[in-house]
């Protein structure tokens, strides 16, 4: 309920129709300067100290299958400057106009079971889209919930809670340094956004006055040109739907929660391993695909996907790994996901040998 109180609040001005919206009081002076704010309050891009209320033109989205972290919460954001909007890519993320912000707060509530109860914000990470590239900062929340600070070197947060399935849970939350951000947002060497692709945008959600698909929504706000009807555009599946087709889901998980560096320009590129939804390769999609490089990571097994065998599959043995040098993904999490890793191994058991 506080949740949508404050988008409520903060989308007060989007009842008006068309794309016109109030000038924003976002900083873009402080958005665009060469060093970071060393405070989250800095940039404006919201009305409160607790960071819970958006400013004008700062407008909340959702993803239809976001990266896994712990089971924590995401509150994301974007801006866009007046009069500036993205324009629509088929495939990749969206091309951010100079000056624009992408807002992700990580939050947990002590029981995941119900996480807008007495929920507490851990960090916000800003991606900036300055004149020569993206640049990604870390703000640390404090303990009175009222201000988050600049931490570039990153930090390491003990965190307990309760997991969506009743299972206690502590664990040493990692807020990544600047050269962490890289190994994921990495794209040719170039740090790039992963979530915001159009077809990982294309669902409804509720602005308060209206629900709306997301991509209608943000070319109504001014944040997006270009790209056809939401309902002929492509769309990514929910992971957690079970009524959409299990390949379908499982394809989407791995993109959201592996493609940003097993994909040809990523980090892991060089594995010949790419998850992207537009990969359509068997082998590069892992089936019946040997290592590059073996060793302690292959867990002894032979190939990435075993159809017919999930026991056999060394994807499900490193997503299944909490050791670090074993792992994946190998940042962003402390924990497995037991939800995302049986849609896995449930879609590899039912491909045919």
């Amino acid at each position: 309920m506080r949740r949508k109180l404050a988008v409520l609040l903060g989308l007060a001005a989007l009842a008006l129709s068309g794309a016109q919206q109030a000038p924003s009081p976002v900083r873009l002076d402080v958005v665009l300067a060469e060093a970071p704010a060393p405070l989250l309050s800095d940039y404006g891009l919201f009305q409160d100290a607790g960071a819970r209320t958006p400013s004008p033109r700062v407008t909340p989205y959702e993803l239809t299958t976001p990266l896994f972290s712990d089971y924590a919460a995401k509150h994301r954001y974007v801006f866009t400057p007046d009069g500036r909007s993205a324009a629509y890519s088929y495939e990749g993320p969206l091309d951010f106009p100079v000056g624009s912000v992408l807002v992700k707060t990580f939050a947990f509530a002590r029981d995941m079971r119900q996480p807008a109860v007495d929920e507490r914000y851990v960090e916000t990470r800003l991606l900036i889209r300055k004149a020569d590239g993206w640049t990604a900062l870390a703000y640390v929340w404090n303990a009175a919930q009222t201000e988050a600070v600049l931490k570039r070197t990153g930090a390491r947060l003990d965190i307990a809670f309760i997991d969506p399935s009743g299972e206690d849970q502590a664990i040493s939350y990692l807020v990544p340094n600047q050269n962490q951000c890289k190994t994921c947002h990495s794209a040719d060497g170039e740090l790039v956004p992963i979530g915001p692709k159009a077809r990982n945008l294309n669902r409804d959600l509720d602005y308060g006055d209206r629900t709306q698909n997301q991509l209608a929504a943000w070319r109504r706000l001014g944040h997006l040109t270009g790209g056809p009807d939401p309902a002929e555009a492509p769309r990514t599946a929910a992971w957690d739907d079970r009524s959409e087709p299990l390949e379908a889901r499982a394809r989407a998980y791995l993109d959201a929660n592996c493609a940003h560096c097993h994909n040809p320009a990523g980090m892991a590129s060089t594995s010949g391993l790419f998850l992207g939804l537009e990969e359509t390769r068997p082998a590069h999609l892992g089936i019946n695909k040997s290592p590059v490089a073996a060793g302690r990571g292959s867990g002894g097994l032979q190939v990435s996907i075993d159809p017919g065998h999930p026991e056999r599959s060394i994807m499900v043995y490193r997503m299944a790994s909490t050791d670090p040098g074993v792992m994946m993904p190998e940042l962003g999490r402390a924990l497995p996901h037991q939800e995302g890793l049986a849609l896995v191994a449930d879609y590899i058991a039912r491909l045919a040998p």
